[in-house]
């Protein structure tokens, strides 16, 4: 019989090739950056962005992914109520080009998940390609009777429950019901006759 040893192992930052953090104020001008690349610069005119304008994320559901320093990956979660029903809306998500065979995508997308599993949500709704988000489990089957504020392709908004049931009887337009953004505090100069 051969003994077990519990040996240190020292991670190298090869070992970790990424990591997924919460999202820092820090982070803004490279997720805008990253997001601007990877949807182009007319994306706030998408839809989606709709139900974000003016609003906060979830809380603890806006993630960032640093690889080698820099930030590589964004994911955000958002209230939303869907016909009467509380969920999540998640998007954007977004990977930076020369990452993305490092498993990023997937790897963000089961962290938030779980996350919001964690938090106590029933349930996350998003607007995307159906032949991808079905490896996380989200269909179209519980989201055939809810529409959004603009224009979308109807295949593409999909749904997963969280909890079992907690997309039941979701029906109608699905609108923002998450904290609004703070104010900030504008300075107006007074002009003085010369």
């Amino acid at each position: 019989m051969t003994a077990l040893r519990n040996t240190p192992v020292a991670l190298t930052p090869d070992a970790a090739p990424f990591v997924i953090r919460a999202e820092r104020a820090s982070d803004v001008v490279a997720r805008e950056a990253l997001l601007d690349a990877c949807f182009g610069v007319n994306r706030q005119m998408r839809t989606c962005q709709r139900l974000r304008d003016g609003r906060l994320p979830a809380e603890g559901l806006a993630l960032s992914v640093v690889h080698q320093g820099r930030l590589v990956g964004t994911v955000r979660l958002w209230h939303v109520s869907a016909g009467g029903v509380p969920a999540l809306m998640l998007g954007p998500l977004a990977v930076d080009k020369s990452c993305r065979e490092l498993g990023i995508g997937a790897a963000l997308m089961n962290h938030a998940l779980a996350a919001a599993r964690a938090l106590g949500h029933g349930a996350v709704i998003l607007l995307g390609d159906a032949a991808y988000y079905a490896r996380f489990g989200f269909a179209a089957l519980k989201t055939g009777e809810l529409s959004l504020p603009g224009p979308f392709e109807r295949d593409r908004l999909l749904g997963l429950e969280l909890r079992e049931g907690a997309l039941d009887g979701a029906f109608g337009m699905i609108v923002a019901s998450g904290a609004w953004l703070p104010k900030t505090g504008t300075h107006r100069v007074k002009k003085h006759a010369a």
